[in-house]
């Protein structure tokens, strides 16, 4: 009996009319143009195997698919517009940027000023003031969510976010990139963007729980220091703790991921399962057909390399 070929590690995103997929070497986006499927594809840069480390590969994996996906968004939005000019990389660097920026304001700051507000103290009661700080940041999570989804064009978005999981699945099972098969498939996945998402919202209650002692063991003198100074130290240190964040969320997401047939790894997965209930729609057979094209386009390319 021939033997199958090893799966490749493949993973996307939605972008507008169009899936983009990610494999070891490639990005390949697809997009519906008229009754036409476009795509396009880039080469990735080969990092060094120190990027490769655990916990090291999350954050840096994270940074990739930032790019990546704001890449492939832009590209797909020329695809989609009217007019015929590119969006530069001076474009890309802004919308970066502000995104960024957007993060740390309301799902950074605005939980934990308005923990203090509320009359928590994170020098004395650092895992209730975390937990809470948790809690807020979740709610507000969920209220985006839950406002942008009642969106015409994010709702579109959403049933390409579903097309991607059913395509993903339905080639790592090893069945053939059809849209019989894709459509037996739900349009949830444990490796989701989303549930990282959660997994990092969650892991930073416990990290930003220990954040006074460790900034209190390397700056001992820092309990004298005024209640502005004092808070500024501490948001500071979150900061800097956020690439540790997400490189363990990342590798409990590929752990939960390989042992979906282990009780205690699929509870740990349902939370996120759950929520790409708001964040993935059933997709119509011509947004199937564009997860498919770029999928075949991601093998297509890594058997070439």
């Amino acid at each position: 009996m021939e033997e199958k070929k090893a799966k490749l590690k493949i993973g996307g995103q939605a972008v507008i009319e169009g899936v983009m997929i990610k494999s070891e070497n490639y990005y390949t986006v697809s997009a519906r143009k008229g009754k036409n499927i476009i795509s396009m594809h880039e080469k990735l840069r080969k990092r060094k195997k120190f990027y490769s480390a655990p916990i090291i590969r999350g954050f840096f994996n994270l940074v990739d698919m930032m790019k990546i996906g704001m890449k492939s968004l832009m590209w797909s939005a020329e695809q989609a517009g009217d007019d015929d000019s590119k969006l530069t990389k001076k474009d890309l660097a802004i919308t970066i940027s502000i995104s960024v920026a957007a993060v740390i304001i309301f799902f950074i700051m605005v939980p934990y000023v308005s923990t203090s507000l509320l009359g928590f103290k994170e020098d004395k009661s650092p895992f209730l003031f975390n937990l809470v700080d948790g809690i807020i940041r979740i709610i507000i999570f969920l209220i985006y969510l839950a406002s942008i989804s009642r969106m015409k064009d994010i709702q579109v978005l959403f049933q390409y976010h579903g097309a991607e999981h059913m395509a993903i699945h339905c080639y790592e099972d090893n069945l053939e990139l059809t849209k019989s098969n894709v459509k037996k498939y739900r349009t949830m996945h444990p490796r989701c963007g989303t549930s990282f998402l959660l997994l990092v919202f969650a892991i930073s209650i416990l990290v930003f729980a220990v954040v006074p002692s460790i900034v209190g063991y390397f700056y001992p003198s820092y309990e004298t220091l005024g209640a502005f100074y004092r808070k500024s130290l501490l948001f500071a240190s979150r900061l800097l703790l956020i690439p540790f964040i997400a490189g363990i969320s990342y590798e409990i997401l590929k752990i939960s991921d390989k042992r979906q047939n282990n009780y205690f790894f699929r509870m740990l997965s349902k939370p996120g399962i759950m929520l790409q209930k708001i964040t993935t729609r059933k997709p119509t057979e011509v947004q199937i057909e564009v997860a498919i094209h770029s999928v075949k386009k991601a093998v297509e390319l890594e058997a070439k390399n």
